[in-house]
């Protein structure tokens, strides 16, 4: 099955600053760091668990990336491109993790706030609601299997859709649909009571 984009995609905002740095341009290259970093980061600390390795991985991220950018044909879009790197630079941080044990939720619960900007469009009541949910499900992530993380990571969390997910795992549309349905099951349980949290709140 070959992913990529479909012959009506509208073109890439990235292909100018792409192909400039190609040539060697690296202000095109910071551009483009600079337009996808903060995804790349909170993607990778989604999946490791702390910012300090996060950091690291997404770091790790753009090297790969400008290392490997004449190889980018353009099939997908290069934020799905970069999201496949950045996804499998944090599974090898999150493996290492493993092998030194490290509290997967070890942030300062204050740290959450960071993770987005404040909006005056919600009560305080509903700020802290929400705050509460990203720790449970943070500390859940840390507790189901890496390939239920991911997917849960990419779909639920970074909002992309069946066929992003699919692209950037390099997997068929069905096992995604199929592992995400397992994930959540898994999280649900990993969440326990914390689960009660969650009543109500809408979803995809």
């Amino acid at each position: 099955m070959k992913f990529g984009r479909a012959a009506h995609s509208p073109p890439d905002p990235d292909s100018p600053d792409i192909e400039a740095a190609r040539c060697g341009d690296l202000d095109a290259f910071d551009r483009l760091v600079a337009r996808h970093q903060n995804r790349v980061f909170n993607l990778c600390r989604w999946i490791i668990g702390n910012a300090d390795d996060a950091a690291d991985a997404a770091q790790e991220t753009f090297v790969r990336a400008f290392r490997f950018l004449p190889k980018f044909r353009g099939d997908a879009a290069f934020s799905t491109w970069l999201g496949h790197i950045a996804t499998n630079v944090a599974r090898d941080f999150a493996r290492k993790c493993q092998k030194s044990p490290r509290p997967f939720s070890s942030l300062q619960d204050e740290e959450d706030d960071e993770w987005e900007m404040p909006s005056s469009e919600i009560s305080p009541a509903e700020s802290l609601l929400k705050a509460e949910r990203r720790r449970a499900v943070r500390r859940a992530l840390g507790q189901i299997p890496e390939n239920f993380r991911v997917v849960l990571v990419l779909y639920d969390l970074e909002g992309h859709s069946y066929e992003e997910c699919a692209a950037q795992l390099r997997l068929p549309l069905g096992t995604v649909k199929s592992r995400l349905s397992r994930a959540r099951g898994a999280l649900r349980e990993a969440l326990g009571a914390e689960a009660e949290l969650f009543e109500g709140a809408g979803g995809r």
